[in-house]
């Protein structure tokens, strides 16, 4: 069956249906007397989990994906944390922290580098030393420093320096590595934070800095001094993002392959991976991406990616194909991508994109769902003026997608 069905779709395509070994699933579409919704009731052809799935297919629009130059990321002096380009009203530690941080009243300040080792693919993070730090215990400390490389807060990312005794100027001279990919640094918080070490009870809390790797001048390699920070509770709902999700996307229009192929037209969304996934547990999680095309939000319409577990930045590498499509239908769909954590047996939404023209409304009724950003909208437009190109995009996993009316 597959073969007769690839050898009709795909006769002038080597390398379409080539690549579609992974998963395949076909389903009729339900007609309901309605051209115009019937269109955008889109049924699944395949789904694909090979990144070779579009090798040699059409050239993409954007070089967004690729992998940047540490040197061409911004420069940031300011001290506040900032995830993906959203600054923050606290600490983003104190989502995964709980206790007591104002014991002692936070002064002094520390020194540090970052460097980035593209040959080893290593974070390098020195500890010079910190200055005029405050007092735990009769005008002393033993003041040692912690890292975390945010949102991961497990303990494969909790690095520290050594303890020293009696001082509160303490030196310390020391590099903290962390192996992370140059691709994933812009989506990471550095959060360095001073503690006394406390033998027989718990450690205090002397300070802290939240540094955003996004921001950081990586052409800076000299030694700064940033002021320690009190760490300032951050509310879950405050978040407007929860990491970002790199995907391309194209449009085939009916007949573009040349012999009447494809019969209709045929959206292809590229789910590569999502990067720096920010729960409020902190660490490693399992998650997963679902996919509608609205007004459609039945289960013809829902497709999903493969679980990938336990991992702060999954990889997906997973195909969605609709078919049933009009170039006119494009302005009044919407492509919702939600990126969800199993956990046990149930399903938490985290955030996720919408995909469209942003107009409000579908087929001339008011929508709730059509409130894409100007970014989304950006790339839903591109994808329309430029058939049968890849339109590659990063965008943030926000939070506040307007529900749905049922």
């Amino acid at each position: 069956w597959f073969s007769e069905e690839r050898s009709k779709r795909h006769h002038n395509r080597l390398s379409g249906c080539d690549l579609v070994h992974a998963t395949i699933r076909h389903r009729k579409t339900k007609n309901r007397g309605q051209s115009s919704v019937s269109a955008i009731n889109a049924a699944l052809l395949f789904a694909c989990d090979d990144f070779e799935c579009h090798n040699g297919d059409t050239d993409s629009l954007s070089s967004s994906l690729t992998e940047p130059d540490p040197a061409s990321l911004k420069t940031s002096s300011s001290n506040s944390s900032l995830h993906l380009g959203y600054t923050l009203s606290g600490s983003m530690m104190s989502l995964f922290s709980s206790g007591d941080f104002g014991v002692v009243e936070v002064r002094g300040r520390i020194q540090f580098s970052l460097v980035y080792d593209t040959q080893k693919e290593e974070l390098q993070v020195k500890v010079y030393r910190c200055e005029d730090i405050a007092s735990a215990r009769k005008n002393r400390s033993d003041p040692y420093v912690k890292t975390y490389l945010l949102p991961d807060k497990s303990s494969h990312s909790k690095k520290k320096t050594s303890v020293k005794k009696k001082t509160l100027n303490p030196v310390y001279d020391q590099t903290l590595k962390y192996k992370v990919r140059i691709g994933e640094l812009r989506s990471r918080t550095l959060n360095l934070s001073v503690w006394h070490a406390e033998p027989l009870g718990r450690n205090v809390f002397l300070g802290e800095v939240e540094v955003s790797l996004g921001l950081w001048d990586w052409t800076c390699t000299q030694p700064v001094w940033q002021d320690l920070q009190p760490r300032v509770h951050l509310s879950p709902n405050s978040i407007s993002s929860r990491g970002t999700i790199m995907l391309s996307i194209k449009f085939i229009p009916d007949g573009f392959e040349g012999g009447g192929l494809p019969l209709t037209g045929e959206l292809h969304i590229w789910l590569r991976e999502a990067q720096s996934l920010l729960v409020n547990k902190g660490g490693a999680i399992d998650s997963f991406v679902r996919s509608y095309i609205l007004p459609d939000a039945s289960r013809q319409s829902g497709q999903k990616t493969r679980l990938v577990k336990r991992s702060i930045s999954p990889t997906f590498n997973h195909t969605m194909v609709y078919d049933g499509f009009h170039t006119s239908d494009l302005r009044e769909a919407c492509a919702e991508l939600t990126v969800c954590q199993r956990d046990g047996l149930k399903t938490h939404v985290l955030g996720g994109i919408r995909l469209s023209c942003g107009t409000g409304q579908s087929y001339g009724e008011a929508v709730k769902w059509m409130d894409s950003t100007e970014e989304e909208i950006a790339v839903w437009t591109s994808m329309i003026e430029n058939p049968n190109h890849w339109i590659d995009t990063r965008l943030p996993i926000r939070t506040d997608l307007t529900p749905r009316s049922e």
